[in-house]
């Protein structure tokens, strides 16, 4: 059994309730740091400690770290929509740069040594080349991306002047839910396309909006790497791992499966998995969405023992659609209550 336990904030949420999920499952403490503004309480695992708190209250995160000998965090906690970066900027900078920064004081201060990040593929903008390395260009086209680029490069420095090493991991377009049917994604109001159409297929909305049918795609609608969040989840417990077991060294690496899929296709597999034909209306194009963004995967394959095994677009359909139909039961059950 390891010594301590590992601290994740927004453990509440869709990606860290996963997360969670896979460190209670390989044997590790966990306490969930979460302030409940977009995540539930009921998402995390009841052999995890929950605290709700916000990340930037240090006297609250310090005294976790202390009292749950806290060895090493996973930062998950933060604002993640893209278009609502554009036209909040300063929530963006707040919740995800300037909370991040208290967050790694905080680790600092209590001595943790280790320090995973949930980055994301929005730091590289728009690609000069698809499949996108880590050595590629970092240039985000909005607040969000350019929030998680800040937050990268105050890990670097951090790293370089104080016993912390660090991962981030650039996720590119997370999708699915938990096989077993314990987690999903449950936020109202999501912007996701696999999420968006299962809500389809379920009757919660009754179409799906496609922004954009001339993009250099085969098929003129954008390409997307979509990974399955229960792998995802997996990378994090072995870059984890990694980080331990060499603590001089530090990690940047995309997560992704190197292929991606364009948006009719993903709706194609909703089709087929419910049987049903979704109502597609199209639209025009956004401003600053790339024809393309597909992770080049060969720097996690060959640093981390991972291996995807829910690298499959109609399995990451089935497991949304499945977490869907539980929300709406979930929801009759209230409702009935």
């Amino acid at each position: 059994m390891q010594k301590g336990s590992v601290l994740v904030t927004g453990g509440a949420g869709y990606i860290g309730s996963h997360a969670v999920l896979a460190l209670l499952d390989a044997g590790w403490p966990v306490v969930v740091v979460d302030n409940l503004v977009t995540g539930f309480a009921w998402a995390v695992d009841p052999r995890a400690t929950l605290i709700e708190a916000s990340i930037d209250d240090d006297a609250q995160i310090r005294a976790a770290m202390r009292d749950h000998n806290v060895v090493a965090v996973m930062h998950f906690a933060g604002s993640v929509v893209v278009p609502e970066s554009v036209t909040d900027p300063l929530k963006y900078y707040r919740n995800n740069t300037a909370a991040s920064r208290s967050l790694i004081e905080s680790a600092v201060v209590s001595g943790v040594r280790h320090f995973i990040f949930s980055s994301t593929a929005a730091t590289y903008g728009t690609p000069e080349v698809v499949p996108v390395r880590e050595d590629s260009r970092t240039s985000p086209i909005n607040p969000y991306g350019m929030s998680k680029l800040m937050t990268e490069a105050m890990l670097k420095d951090v790293a370089a002047a104080h016993p912390m090493n660090y991962a981030a991991l650039r996720y590119f377009n997370v999708a699915g839910a938990d096989p077993q049917g314990r987690t999903g994604q449950s936020t109202a109001g999501a912007t996701h396309l696999i999420k968006v159409a299962v809500e389809a297929a379920t009757g919660k909305r009754d179409h799906v909006r496609i922004f954009g049918t001339d993009f250099a795609t085969p098929d003129g609608t954008g390409v997307r790497d979509y990974i399955h969040v229960s792998d995802l989840a997996a990378a994090h417990v072995h870059a984890l791992d990694l980080l331990i077991a060499d603590p001089a060294s530090s990690h940047t690496m995309n997560a992704g499966y190197g292929r991606g899929y364009s948006v009719n296709q993903v709706l194609d597999a909703v089709d087929r998995v419910t049987n049903l034909t979704i109502d597609r209306r199209y639209e025009g194009r956004r401003a600053g969405d790339p024809d393309a963004l597909v992770a080049d995967n060969a720097r996690i394959l060959a640093t981390l023992p991972w291996r995807p095994v829910h690298d499959d677009l109609d399995t990451i359909v089935r497991h949304a659609l499945a977490w869907e139909r539980t929300l709406a039961e979930r929801t009759l059950a209230d409702r009935a209550g």
